[in-house]
């Protein structure tokens, strides 16, 4: 009876229904998004502490999954993706080719020059995920050493990487980038 009187307790009551029955079909990045929205409703009461680990386990298995796939190295395509028009010009003029080799805990960054094939490591970032709180959905979010969080994506096939950075944590906390992200389009070598 009590939700009748509360339209939040209500709402975050259908909003957990659907990220169980979300979850139950394995839609998975569905039913964590609505476990998120659940545990901020009402934060302080047993379905949002119930939510919250659902976020948690559902993060992790998520992680998981991705983890499988970015696994190789990839090759930058640029800022664009690789179907676009304008990818291949960019790419005509290069003298060196940027690659990522993504490992359990290392992301290491080459540059390989195109006449000599040589490749040289520019640098190598601990791989960190970034967890502002434990409620937000965020499963594929890095934060690398200069602060620049970056969100993670693959297309279907797991050959397209596309990532975009979203924020920056700086000392006096976490900036949102809501326009002009940077974005970086990769495809995978091996």
């Amino acid at each position: 009876a009590f939700a009748q009187n509360d339209p939040k307790a209500a709402f975050q009551k259908t909003r957990y229904e659907l990220a169980v029955s979300c979850y139950k079909k394995a839609e998975f990045v569905k039913a964590l998004d609505l476990f998120s929205i659940t545990c901020k409703i009402k934060p302080e009461n047993d379905l949002a502490k119930e939510s919250i680990k659902k976020v948690d386990s559902l993060k992790n298995m998520l992680r998981k999954n991705i983890m499988e796939k970015v696994i190789g190295t990839w090759k930058l395509n640029g800022d664009k993706p690789v179907w676009s028009v304008d990818a291949a010009s960019d790419n005509s003029a290069k003298t060196v080719e940027e690659l990522v080799e993504i490992n359990q805990n290392q992301i290491l960054f080459y540059e390989t020059d195109i006449k000599t094939q040589v490749k040289k490591l520019i640098k190598s970032e601990e791989l960190k995920y970034y967890n502002k709180e434990e409620c937000d959905a965020l499963f594929s979010a890095i934060i690398l050493s200069d602060g620049t969080i970056w969100n993670c994506s693959l297309n279907e096939s797991g050959d397209q990487l596309h990532v975009i950075n979203i924020a920056r944590q700086t000392e006096n906390g976490v900036e949102k980038i809501t326009s002009d992200n940077l974005e970086r389009f990769y495809s995978k070598v091996n």
